[in-house]
């Protein structure tokens, strides 16, 4: 909500012409900017309070696309991590395609339910990864060539993402590249 508020005034800032309403506007952007740093540091503080939870947050971060603000956003919406099989973490996370079938009919697959704010917060990361990942930004690129959508080939990413976080919060080690 922050962040939002954040990028709205932001925003005004850039059009205001009045001189008084953009002095407000410069006040209430230095108070939420205070406010989020503030909520920042006690997650931080939070996370590395638990070795437990620290760990976990150190293995997310080492996952190229996965920072600190999407790691910590992945351990609130899916504490159960490293405890589930790949099915139950994707369906968790709402990345698990479902088929729209009847009879002889046959519709596209589509994604539904699970924690939409999870998936929210793996959105920038599959992003990110798809360029910096080189495992990661290989698949991508193959589904693009396979003629699938970009959004699909994006959510297909996400699903990975998830998938390869819990398996390495299971195995309890860092994120290595694949070596051919």
């Amino acid at each position: 909500m922050l962040v939002k508020e954040r990028t709205r005034l932001r925003n005004r800032g850039h059009v205001q012409v009045n001189p008084v309403l953009k002095r407000q506007i410069k006040a209430r952007l230095t108070l939420v900017e205070r406010q989020l740093a503030e909520l920042d540091a006690e997650i931080a503080r939070h996370l590395a309070s638990d070795a437990a939870l620290e760990r976990k947050r150190n293995i997310l971060c080492s996952i190229p696309g996965v920072g600190p603000i999407a790691a910590a956003l992945i351990l609130t919406f899916l504490p159960e991590i490293g405890a589930l099989d790949r099915k139950q973490t994707a369906s968790l996370a709402g990345l698990a395609p479902h088929t729209r079938e009847s009879g002889q009919w046959k519709g596209k697959s589509f994604i539904s339910g699970g924690r939409k704010p999870l998936r929210n917060a793996l959105y920038m990361p599959a992003l990110v990864a798809a360029r910096y990942n080189p495992d990661l930004r290989q698949r991508y690129q193959t589904m693009i060539q396979a003629g699938k959508p970009p959004k699909v080939a994006l959510t297909a990413l996400m699903r990975k993402m998830i998938e390869l976080a819990n398996a390495l919060v299971q195995q309890d080690r860092k994120w290595t590249p694949k070596t051919a």
